[in-house]
């Protein structure tokens, strides 16, 4: 259990007039945390709070955080999931994709990968996190062999498209010799795409092809062969059935637009100290 710390942050004289109590402490990142609100007559206080802190302790760790870029931060440290009550109605706009239609169209493309690979084995290769649902249904409904294996990436803000995505955890199974089949959440630019089957085709595979949950044909950058699609979607951001915004939504049953409230807020906030940057959709 957390004892709050109090710092002392001003004087008069020898008096302590007044100190800095921060909200919670993650031991194992050695790392104080202050969560704040959107409203502004709270976040410039508590940052000048955060600036006389670090003049007067610069060895200390502390960050200030919205409450749900906190509960992020918990997630990512094993402390537990994201609240259930983050998930607000009122942020969910138009569902595109239903229930009923996602396990028709997964059931669809596990027939026809079925046939296609029919007399072979297969090496379903995941990329996390957002495939996490559709690669479960997905394996399911697939009648030939197959392993799976799961590799993740990291993205940079690089000069080139091919420096912006390196991986950062490989995948372990051998792929030399063997059918390949890429499992995507979704297709953007192609750029990310790209990377990756050029990464993999360097291995010697037998054969190598992609299968997307969802397609964004009109932002592609970079041409890609997709060779099954679930669904072709429009240019709104989507969550639900593993896509997530800030590791938000991901358990919705449904794919959904996000209301451009939700992200313009976000959007807002960045500019303020000590607000992360809100992810983009760039694969």
């Amino acid at each position: 259990m957390y004892e709050p710390v109090s710092f002392p942050i001003a004087w008069d004289g020898t008096r302590v007039s007044e100190m800095f109590t921060p909200d919670f402490y993650l031991p194992e990142h050695d790392l104080y945390v202050e969560l704040t609100t959107m409203k502004q007559s709270l976040v410039t206080p508590k940052n000048r709070k955060l600036r006389m802190l670090r003049e007067i302790y610069p060895d200390v760790n502390v960050r200030l955080l919205y409450r749900k870029d906190y509960q992020q931060l918990l997630t990512k440290a094993g402390y537990g999931a994201v609240e259930v009550q983050n998930l607000r109605k009122q942020d969910i706009g138009n569902i595109l994709i239903s229930p009923v239609e996602l396990e028709t169209r997964v059931r669809a493309l596990a027939r026809k990968i079925s046939r296609d690979y029919h007399g072979r084995s297969i090496v379903l290769v995941g990329v996390l996190k957002g495939v996490t649902f559709f690669l479960a249904d997905l394996a399911r409904q697939i009648k030939a062999p197959f392993v799976i294996d799961y590799l993740d990436l990291k993205r940079f803000a690089g000069a080139q498209p091919r420096e912006r995505v390196r991986i950062v955890r490989d995948i372990d199974y051998p792929i030399e010799g063997r059918h390949v089949l890429l499992v995507e959440d979704i297709v953007n630019t192609g750029l990310t795409l790209d990377y990756l089957l050029s990464e993999l085709r360097g291995r010697g595979p037998a054969s190598i092809e992609v299968v997307t949950l969802l397609d964004r044909p009109t932002r592609r950058l970079v041409e890609v062969p997709v060779r099954y699609v679930g669904f072709q979607i429009p240019n709104d951001y989507i969550v639900g059935y593993g896509l997530d915004y800030r590791e938000l939504y991901r358990n919705l049953p449904f794919i959904c637009a996000l209301k451009p409230s939700v992200i313009e807020l976000d959007a807002g906030a960045q500019a303020r100290p000590e607000e992360p940057a809100t992810p983009e959709e760039t694969r």
